[in-house]
């Protein structure tokens, strides 16, 4: 029986010792160094005292953060991914929940870490691999483990605004993984293809995955889903047969045409999950792909990864639910009412799971632990655990699990009733459309769709809208983007787009970050810090901003960063010649990515500053597109 994750590790090394079980953009690891370094790492840390304590790890897309995930749990304590892009806030806050005493990260990140990490121990990735193995120390520390013991501690969104963090066991991920190689057949020959950051749940189905049944993972670059014409001959030179991706990284592939130029030709297995797929992105992947097998996953990170898949065994049309199907061995879906009742077969109720992937509870956070945790209300005889998901769902006709709505997308908006989710789902059906995110404005009392398409669209949706759903239902404001923005998890950033649409405006953009600002750098900051922004030097690299950042050129006639156009969090700022040939500040509009003319004053970059940061530009002030 097994009982740590790492014994899938050393089964695989004692088979296949010099097979690769990683490689990343620089390098790659067999099976034999892994477990050798994963040791040494171990050893360092467990000399230090510590057990079952979470250990942070700065996180990046390299196989030395996999190795340092492995060594930390040789140590007997469990890691903490952190990604060191998040908002400094953010950063401080899951340091302070998880009152982690230990943080490893990568050398460049060390200084920075002093403003959220004062007062802990902070060590180099780099400063562990310069360790023996302590051969006496790991053999106690195996002794004493149990399979309940943390593996890692994941953290989610909190709706206070404090982050929440989610403790898994070696028990549930080892369950997690065996269900997973016997229902999708995976084997020593999978290559998998990992797409999700190492702070995402999603990952750990692509690392222990491959751990499980001696495989392959290449980590794949994230570079490559910004500029994704290289995206398809990696999946090819690589040999990839498996891929678990978010279902906006598949939507990249299909609203480029990749295919079209050249398809995936070893992929077999076809895994998805994260948000609701369209159906016009699953037909574009099987109409390349029609021998592969497609799987829709399901559920939130508190069950560790997925409860439910749906194995796709026939067509589906724009405007069909696929559904989430069925659960996993060694699990079981509860849909309850409000009261804790079974709710009646083909009416919707809430999901909740019991099983062995139910997570220990929110660390440190007993109050939210109760209230998601509970026991089960069908069993009266005996303490039993299962968690409440807040998404509803219901059985069809085939006896399917679909997913219905998440509870707090239901509004009440001029006396009826309404799911947002019923809005998305009928926007979907629209061929013009691609993507839609429905938020409700209370203040104002509205339906707000925010959607993305080639082109503006409003007439055509309304009156393709009309036809489905009463007129109550229907949007009362229409915003277009040419690309809805992804939060980290790869999913639609929901809490973005209500901030900037129906929450106060000047709460979105925090972040400057000065672009050529050479020699006035200095002065710039001392102004821009004046009005509570984060302010950050000149970055070549603006593709991977993900925060909500102005771009803020300070050179005259400067040229915005190329790559800032395909990503809708960044708005970019910039002086030039108007059409009077006097100085005037212009911006992106980073929904529809045309120039628009400010109306401040050119040598006022205070007001310039407050009317950008608002976020909302009038439709009159545009100049064309960029």
């Amino acid at each position: 029986m097994i009982t740590n994750v790492l014994e899938y590790l050393e089964n695989a090394a004692a088979l296949y010792p010099e097979k690769t079980v990683f490689g990343d953009e620089d390098r790659s690891i067999t099976y034999q160094e892994l477990l050798t370094q994963a040791r040494a790492i171990g050893s360092k840390i467990a000399a230090m005292g510590l057990r079952r304590k979470p250990v942070i790890v700065g996180t990046d897309h390299t196989i030395s953060c996999l190795i340092t995930f492995l060594g930390v749990v040789y140590s007997g304590n469990f890691y903490v991914p952190l990604d060191l892009k998040l908002p400094q806030a953010r950063l401080s806050s899951i340091v302070e929940v998880s009152d982690a005493g230990l943080l490893i990260l990568p050398e460049q990140a060390v200084e920075a870490a002093q403003k959220f990490a004062s007062g802990r121990t902070v060590i180099t990735r780099e400063s562990l691999n310069r360790t023996d193995v302590d051969e006496q120390r790991l053999t106690d520390i195996r002794a004493s483990h149990l399979d309940v013991d943390p593996l890692y501690l994941m953290f989610t969104s909190g709706s206070t605004g404090v982050p929440k963090g989610v403790l898994i066991s070696h028990r549930s991920v080892v369950d997690l993984v065996e269900q997973f190689a016997e229902t999708f057949s995976f084997d020593e020959k999978e290559v998998f293809a990992n797409q999700a950051p190492f702070d995402f749940d999603v990952s750990v189905k692509d690392i222990y995955s491959t751990l499980r049944n001696a495989a392959t993972m290449y980590i794949v670059p994230q570079k490559l889903f910004s500029m994704p014409a290289g995206l398809v001959p990696y999946l090819n030179e690589h040999k990839v047969t498996v891929i678990i991706w978010a279902v906006s990284a598949m939507d990249i592939l299909s609203s480029v045409k990749a295919f079209d130029k050249e398809y995936p030709q070893y992929l077999k297995k076809i895994m998805f999950s994260g948000e609701v797929m369209p159906i016009k992105v699953l037909n574009y992947w099987r109409s390349y792909l029609p021998e592969a097998m497609y799987v829709n996953l399901y559920g939130p990170t508190e069950i560790t990864c997925n409860c439910t898949y749906y194995v796709v065994d026939r067509s589906f049309e724009i405007g069909e639910m696929l559904p989430i199907g069925a659960a996993f061995k060694n699990t079981e879906i509860l849909l309850l009412d409000a009261d804790g009742h079974v709710v009646p077969t083909g009416e919707s109720g809430e999901i909740c799971v019991r099983g062995a992937g139910v997570a220990h509870g929110y660390y440190r956070n007993p109050e939210a632990t109760a209230a998601a945790f509970t026991q089960n209300p069908l069993n009266q005889e005996y303490p039993e655990k299962i968690y409440h998901t807040g998404d509803f769902g219901f059985y069809n006709e085939r006896n399917e699990l679909v997913f219905a709505a998440r509870r707090d997308w239901q509004i009440k908006h001029m006396g009826h009733r309404i799911e947002l989710t019923e809005v998305e789902n009928t926007a979907g059906k629209l061929e013009f459309i691609e993507r839609s995110c429905c938020q409700y404005d209370s203040e104002k009392g509205r339906i707000v769709m925010v959607y993305q398409a080639p082109e503006r669209c409003d007439r055509e949706i309304l009156n393709g809208m009309k036809e489905f759903l009463p007129k109550y239902m229907c949007p009362n404001r229409l915003i277009w983007m040419r690309q809805l923005p992804m939060n980290a998890r790869g999913k639609i950033d929901r809490v973005l787009l209500r901030q900037r649409f129906t929450g106060d405006p000047q709460q979105v953009y925090k972040e400057i970050v000065l672009m050529d600002a050479g020699e006035k750098a200095a002065a710039l900051e001392a102004e821009l810090n004046a009005q509570d922004l984060t302010v950050r030097g000149y970055t070549k690299d603006t593709a991977e901003l993900r925060v909500p950042t102005i771009l803020l050129y300070t050179q005259e006639n400067a040229s915005p960063a190329a790559e800032f156009s395909e990503n809708p969090y960044l708005l970019a700022v910039y002086q030039k010649a108007g059409e009077d040939g006097a100085m005037h500040w212009f911006c992106i509009s980073p929904d529809t990515r045309e120039e628009v003319l400010l109306t401040s004053a050119a040598c006022d970059l205070s007001a310039v500053l407050e009317e950008v940061k608002a976020a909302r530009l009038p439709e009159k002030k545009r100049r064309g597109r960029v």
